[in-house]
């Protein structure tokens, strides 16, 4: 397959995201990445859907860079579509620019945080192990399609702002859908883990505004082959966030242990966790998603403060 074309068009209401996460070989530096046209969790673009008949998804765009570790940053500042290019091979947003050369992902990342206005700038390579051949679909109607696109990879960080500089392994996926997350998702459980020989395995488990629940249990080996329907282990509860108290559970062999929480915001939390796949020790990213405390008013106020909006003439700086 060929990388996701970043000009594909985004209905109005819609989104596309391009996510990656990766951890240092020494453990230390974490990472996450997300370029949105669409941005899911705007309040700006919550309340052009709400009130507005239409509203752009290429209104909404952002590059959210997070880093982990000594050096913790967090950028994200949403940019309209003058902001905004995109190409089959690049997408630019405002002074940020990710790129796929048939080989690499790179990322050419200049923003600045909010409410502390702290710089994050430099470069990010990802070179994927191997590519899997296609999406799937997150609800029974195909509107929410989500491509594990590269399951595992190298990456190497070159930062100015701050000064880091460190190599590791990389995950890359894609999501894209024609309607809002929270029209359809009350909330989700996704996790992605590296077990021996570099095979992985990714479970993503949803439950739907109407109560009915829906998983995904992949298997993926180090040539992007994807067995699609891998064994199912059993739940078990993580511990909540300590700040916001946001549930989190895994399927897991045998008890698993949260090693990091690096987010824990009001109705999102990411977390490194160690865990039993396939009769042996696995690591990995997790995430909890509550689209029901999103959708509550005051979060969406919260967000303002993080995620700045930026439009017009000044929306390329």
């Amino acid at each position: 397959m060929t990388f996701p074309y970043f000009d594909r068009p985004v209905p109005h209401g819609g989104y596309s995201w391009w996510y990656i996460d990766a951890v240092s070989d020494d453990g230390r530096h974490a990472l996450t990445v997300i370029v949105f046209i669409g941005s899911v969790f705007s309040p700006y673009y919550y309340n052009a859907r709400r009130f507005r008949r239409t509203a752009a998804a290429l209104d909404h765009s952002a590059f959210n860079v997070a880093l982990y570790g000594p050096n913790r940053r967090w950028a994200m500042t949403e940019r309209d579509r003058n902001a905004v290019t995109p190409r089959p091979d690049s997408l630019a947003i405002g002074p940020s620019r990710v790129h796929w050369d048939g080989q690499a992902l790179t990322l050419d990342v200049a923003e600045r945080g909010s409410p502390l206005p702290r710089r994050v700038s430099g470069r990010i390579v990802v070179r994927p192990d191997a590519l899997t051949p296609e999406p799937f679909a997150l609800d029974a109607e195909a509107r929410h399609l989500w491509h594990p696109l590269a399951p595992q990879g190298d990456v190497t960080v070159t930062l100015q702002n701050p000064g880091l500089q460190w190599s590791g392994r990389a995950y890359c996926d894609h999501n894209r859908g024609t309607r809002p997350l929270e029209a359809d998702f009350n909330r989700w459980q996704w996790a992605r883990m590296t077990t021996g020989k570099r095979r992985s395995r990714i479970d993503y488990d949803v439950v739907m505004c109407d109560g009915t629940t829906r998983g995904l249990a992949l298997a993926v080996d180090a040539h992007g082959q994807v067995q699609g329907d891998a064994p199912q282990p059993a739940w078990h509860a993580l511990p909540p966030t300590r700040l916001w108290r946001v549930p989190r559970a895994i399927r897991s062999e045998a008890a698993p242990s949260v090693t990091r929480t690096l987010e824990d915001t009001p109705f999102y939390a990411r977390s490194e966790i160690v865990t039993e796949r396939e009769g042996a020790p696995a690591h990995g990213v997790h995430e909890s998603l509550s689209l029901s405390r999103f959708s509550a008013p005051w979060v969406r106020t919260l967000l303002r403060f993080r995620m700045p909006r930026v439009a017009g003439r000044s929306a390329d700086r």
